[in-house]
């Protein structure tokens, strides 16, 4: 079997394996929460995909998770229609 003749230096071998490296995941904005999610896959918060209630995260959970979950959820409508509020009255003036 053959034998290097000499040894590879470091400068060398890391221009070899200038291309191995890890990428960062290409993470996408949920529409509906809001939350990141990967892309083409489903929002694990909300359980919705492409626009459409996929699966039911609320089945999956505790009745202490659901009750949590419900309060975080009712929080977020709230700010909306004060958001909404808000812009109206701007609008107003």
């Amino acid at each position: 079997m053959g034998l290097p003749k000499q040894k590879h230096t470091k400068s060398r071998r890391n221009n070899r394996r200038a291309h191995i490296f890890l990428t960062a995941a290409s993470l996408a904005v949920c529409p509906k929460c809001k939350k990141p999610v990967l892309q083409h896959t489903v929002c694990k918060n909300c359980g919705s995909y492409n626009g459409h209630q996929a699966i039911d995260v609320m089945a999956k959970l505790t009745k202490k998770e659901k009750k949590a979950k419900e309060k975080e959820m009712s929080q977020k409508e709230e700010k909306k229609d004060l958001n909404l509020q808000n812009l109206s009255k701007k609008e107003e003036l």
